[in-house]
């Protein structure tokens, strides 16, 4: 999918594989926009957090979905870390959906198929004029099936664990290993069973098993891609 030869991008994979650095990276490369679509699901989670409908018990479907229309999310860059930092409702949540609090319900947020509809229809949006680079767990396999390029990342769960760790740390988020080791082995059988649109590696998707890769290694190995895939399409 494209317009006037601006791609589309899809960057799929488990929780904690660095999907989202490296399609940061990729877009920064390309001069293209970056969507991180699991900050989507993540401010919902975050919402419906805010307003107590996420509690012991479960999720109140009714009224979450019944409130999406009053939610509002869009990404902006800040100027001076130059990172693009996720707005709810007009205030900036970029870290406060990175907590682990959030972390702990967003796969059941994300499995409510309203929200996953209301979404979509935001993501496919963004990507309609092309140029753009999108991470998630559905991205190549329902959200941009016709995706120039289908990445599907995995990496060996101890090496998520601690990267994901050192990810919180670095931002001065208070977490334990043990606790991110649990939740991402719940992220992944909720990701993978969930009814709708559950984790798939896309059937034209390429994997990246990135557990021994530098950030490096991993940019020259989509540079490979790219290049054939550029080659390939002006022929």
């Amino acid at each position: 999918m494209r317009s006037e030869n601006k791609y589309i991008i899809a960057v799929d994979g488990h929780s904690s594989c660095g999907k989202s650095t490296f399609a940061r990276l990729i877009a920064r490369d390309l001069n293209y926009i970056y969507i991180d679509s699991g900050a989507m699901y993540r401010a919902v989670a975050l919402y419906g957090l805010q307003h107590n409908m996420v509690h012991e018990n479960g999720i109140d479907h009714e009224r979450l979905t019944g409130d999406l229309d009053k939610i509002s999310i869009n990404f902006r860059l800040n100027s001076d870390s130059g990172i693009q930092e996720t707005w709810l409702n007009n205030r900036n949540v970029e870290k406060e959906i990175r907590g682990i609090e959030v972390s702990n319900v967003v796969s059941k947020i994300s499995q409510i198929k309203a929200v996953r509809d209301k979404m979509v229809l935001h993501q496919r949006k963004i990507g309609a004029r092309g140029g753009v680079v999108m991470d998630g767990r559905d991205i190549g396999s329902t959200v941009f099936p016709d995706a120039v390029l289908k990445i599907f990342m995995t990496a060996d769960p101890h090496v998520r664990a601690r990267r994901r760790y050192d990810e919180l740390v670095k931002k001065s988020i208070e977490t334990d290993l043990e606790e991110i080791v649990q939740n991402l082995r719940m992220r992944d059988f909720e990701d993978e069973t969930r009814l709708e649109s559950p984790l798939r590696k896309a059937s034209d998707a390429v994997i990246l098993d990135n557990s021994n890769m530098t950030i490096e290694q991993q940019m020259d190995w989509f540079r490979i891609k790219w290049h054939d895939i550029i080659n390939h399409d002006g022929n």
